[in-house]
Order: C-alpha cells, then sequence, then structure tokens
C-alpha cells in the first residue's frame, strides 16, 4: 500500500532541508535566539502579576497610554496623508535624482531618534526655519505640546508606511491601472479606484507598521516634545520617568507595550509577512 504525501513540493523541501542544519549553524542560531527571547521573558517573571490590574488601572498610566494611543493614532493618520503619495512618486514617476529621494526618506530609519528631534527643534522650534513663522504668523508653536509629539511620531514611523506601499506598488500590476485608462479613466479616478484597492494590503501592513513604531516612540518625543504628564508624556516616556522611581511601574508600563507589539506582528505575520 502506497502512502500519498499530499504536502507541497515547497513544504517537503524545506523539511529536508530542515533535517541536514549542520551544528556549526544551528548552534549560533539557537544563541542568537535566546538573545533575543531571554529579555522578553525576564521581564514578564519581573512582572509583578498580584497587583499588576491595580497598578494598570492608576490615573497616570491611564494618561499615558491614552496619550499614546491617540498621538500614534494621530501620526499615523499623518504619514497616510503624507506618505502614500511619496510612494507612489517614487515607484510610478521617474525623475532626476529618484534614488537621492528614497535614500532620504529611508534616513530616518538609521538617524538616532534624539538627533531626529533636535532636527525638528532647528525648523519647527519658535527660533527654527519654519517654527518662528508658524508662530508669529498663525500663533502655532509645535515643541513641548501634545502637536509636537505627533510631529515627532510622525517624522520616525513614516518611512515604514512608504517603504511598505512602495513595495507593493511596484509589485501590483501595472495592466489594471492601463486598462482603466484605456477605457477613459482619469489618472486620479484611476489611482482610486485601482491603484489604492490593488495596493491595500501594503498600505494596511505600512500602517499598522507605522502605528507600532510611533506607539513605541522615545527619543525624538522626549527631545521635541519634552515630557509633560498628561500632555507629552507617552507610554516610553512613562517608562523611562517610573524607572528611576518605581521599578515595578516600569515593568508594567514595559508589559503593555511589548504586548501591544507582539499582537501588531502576530496579526501582520499570517497576512502579509510570510512569503509563500
Amino acid at each position: 500500500m502506497t502512502v500519498r504525501d499530499d504536502a507541497p513540493a515547497g513544504r517537503r523541501r524545506r523539511r529536508r532541508i530542515g533535517g541536514r542544519v549542520p551544528a556549526a549553524l544551528l548552534l549560533p542560531a539557537v544563541l542568537g535566539l535566546a538573545f533575543l527571547v531571554l529579555p522578553l521573558v525576564g521581564l514578564l517573571l519581573r512582572t509583578p502579576w498580584g497587583d499588576l490590574a491595580g497598578r494598570l488601572a492608576e490615573p497616570g498610566v491611564l494618561t499615558a497610554l491614552r496619550l499614546s494611543l491617540v498621538t500614534a493614532s494621530a501620526a499615523t493618520g499623518v504619514c497616510l496623508v503624507l506618505g502614500v503619495p511619496l510612494a507612489w512618486l517614487l515607484a510610478r514617476v521617474e525623475f532626476p535624482g529618484r534614488r537621492l529621494v528614497r535614500a532620504l526618506v529611508t534616513v530616518p530609519l538609521v538617524l538616532p531618534p534624539v538627533v531626529g528631534g533636535v532636527a525638528l527643534l532647528l525648523v519647527l522650534g519658535r527660533r527654527g526655519l519654519l517654527g518662528g513663522w508658524l508662530d508669529s504668523t498663525f500663533g502655532i508653536t509645535l515643541p513641548f505640546s501634545t502637536a509636537g509629539v505627533v510631529v515627532a511620531e510622525a517624522f520616525v514611523a513614516m518611512p515604514f508606511l512608504v517603504i511598505a506601499v512602495e513595495g507593493a506598488l511596484r509589485g501590483a500590476d501595472t495592466r489594471y491601472e492601463e486598462a482603466a485608462a484605456t477605457l477613459g479613466a482619469g489618472r486620479w479616478t484611476t489611482f482610486a479606484r485601482v491603484t489604492l484597492p490593488l495596493v491595500a494590503p501594503g498600505i494596511a501592513a505600512g500602517a499598522v507598521l507605522c502605528w507600532a513604531r510611533a506607539l513605541g516612540e522615545f527619543g525624538a518625543t522626549i527631545t521635541f516634545a519634552g515630557n509633560f504628564p498628561g500632555r507629552t508624556q507617552t507610554m516610553p516616556l512613562a517608562v523611562y520617568l517610573a524607572l528611576e522611581t518605581d521599578l515595578d511601574a516600569a515593568v508594567v508600563l514595559s508589559l503593555v507595550l511589548l504586548t501591544v507589539s507582539v499582537a501588531i506582528l502576530a496579526g501582520l505575520r499570517d497576512r502579509w509577512l510570510t512569503s509563500p
């Protein structure tokens, strides 16, 4: 009697390769996994589970959490409005200096966040290149305000959205857009009715990653917006402050951020982050 193997060829091939992993690769891989996972395990072991609910209900924690959710969502909205057109420009339009523009867009990924906060101060501060004009003309002061938190988070998070959407646009089949143009659809109609639905999963994935990055932003926020409870003190800043006075409170706040991060990555993995 012959046993039929219905597993896909790719899965059988990965199974066979996995059975021949050399020890010289397996040991560093295990050490690398332990290096990444053990700190998280330590955080879970150190969490004061007995009074966890009480600490989460503290006014300071709820205020910081609420502010983080609001500012991260607002920053993601700003990134969607500005980042999706920018990604489309990089993916679909040939223009001189496109590689330089793409490199500049990705600079916040590698730039130390504190440096980004200093750069924002020099541009949008009261004596900055644009900040002085905004203050004198419209009475808008961004540094050390809740709006400043949104600006700082959007600055560091937008590259995640642009990269994801640009990749989705480059992978999309342009024949649908060409067919819409042939049928008389204008550029905006084609973009809104054809292009956006085609790359919707990429936009969603980029938006979620952008939101998660904004939620965890620290350096640019504390430099540009400060650390004022109820106004600019987000969850990462609250963790930093609690670490100096109450370790258990810092652990609880860190656990909240860890839970959100794991939930986001788990939700993204099956839909957008795995390859066939």
